[in-house]
């Protein structure tokens, strides 16, 4: 599959690669993008399913781990940083466990590899009562999803979502149908008890962020898988640590990736 993105930075810099989490795309990472391209060549992936990368209805980590193989080939990428957040978080580590030769380091943002319960439900409910055949304009969508999505900031989060068509009307950019199908293989943990990957890793977890991943068994549950991982903290942030705490994030991030970090290429 040939996925969507955009890149900065100098060609010859070392490969970071930045992927969302669920419902977002490679535009909630372009202002952080930027930053890390100072140092390295970024390119901010939008995954299957997702901003304007293609459509379809297989959808599950061994896929998406895939489809990071195919991008890195078609770019000659032979290694290059991985960052993932939540869903891109899984991503990132099924590519790891499958592929590590082609990882220098790893970062994955407030997510662990466990089973997680469903809570996305609202959020469903709440997409499928926007009537997006008739939808006049991106007022009304914000008014039926108004009573369904309590927080301000998950409802514009949605809405970036909202693209209009050229011939008229509007049209989701994700592919609702298909998440909401295989929603059971996105809160899944794809790792098994055999898979381990060795190189550096980095776990970012928001400070206020319980629901996906709790300091107290974040540390085991990810030894398991990832021995040479760390866990930093970014206080006074949530699930969406990068947007919430743009500053102390690449801080932590960028200390991360610079130690020992690979040279420019010849």
């Amino acid at each position: 599959m040939q996925l969507n993105f955009k890149s900065f930075g100098e060609e010859n810099a070392p490969p970071l690669l930045i992927l969302h989490g669920l419902f977002g795309m490679l535009d909630n990472w372009q202002t952080l993008g930027r930053r890390f391209a100072e140092k390295y060549h970024v390119f901010l992936i939008d995954q299957r399913n997702h901003g304007k990368s293609p459509h379809s209805l297989e959808f599950d980590y061994y896929l998406m781990a895939d489809d990071l193989v195919e991008f890195m080939d078609e770019h000659n990428l032979e290694t290059a940083h991985l960052i993932g957040h939540s869903m891109g978080g899984k991503t990132v580590m099924q590519f790891a466990v499958d592929n590590p030769n082609r990882v220098e380091k790893l970062v994955v943002v407030d997510i662990v590899p466990e089973d997680y319960p469903a809570g996305h439900e609202d959020i469903f409910q709440a997409l499928f009562e926007v009537n997006i055949d008739s939808l006049q304009s991106r007022s009304e969508a914000y008014e039926t999803l108004k009573p369904l999505v309590e927080e301000e900031g998950v409802r514009q989060f949605l809405l970036k979502n909202l693209a209009r068509n050229k011939s008229g009307g509007y049209r989701w950019k994700f592919n609702l149908q298909a998440i909401h199908f295989n929603y059971s293989n996105l809160i899944a943990n794809s790792l098994t008890n055999f898979d381990v990957f060795e190189g550096e890793t980095l776990f970012v977890k928001g400070g206020t962020s319980e629901r996906y991943m709790q300091i107290e068994k974040a540390d085991e549950i990810i030894s398991k898988h990832f021995p040479n991982a760390k866990i930093e903290v970014v206080e006074g942030a949530g699930h969406w640590v990068h947007a919430e705490q743009p500053q102390a994030f690449f801080e932590v991030v960028s200390g991360f990736l610079a130690d020992d970090s690979p040279t420019m290429k010849d």
